[in-house]
């Protein structure tokens, strides 16, 4: 029985890692496709960049808030 919520614990830890190391992944992949779609409208219309760079930032910190969310959310599953 003892085995069994040991090796439960350690299999809570690991998923809770690499659901953290997924989260990251997750945001560094979309803000990189994000600054390439605005890198490529820039080259397209420089008239715009202002907007288009605005906008990349508001969205890439939308990102960064959903990413942090889920390490947050996967610490807590840890330690609760």
């Amino acid at each position: 029985m003892l085995a069994m919520i040991l090796a439960s614990a350690g299999l809570m830890k690991l998923g809770a890692c690499l659901g953290a190391a997924l989260a990251a992944i997750g945001a560094g992949i979309g803000i990189g496709k994000i600054g390439a779609a605005a890198m490529e409208a820039i080259a397209r219309q420089p008239e715009s960049a202002g907007d288009i760079r605005s906008n990349m930032i508001v969205i890439a910190a939308l990102v960064e808030g959903v990413a942090l969310f889920a390490v947050i959310v996967c610490i807590l599953a840890l330690f609760v």
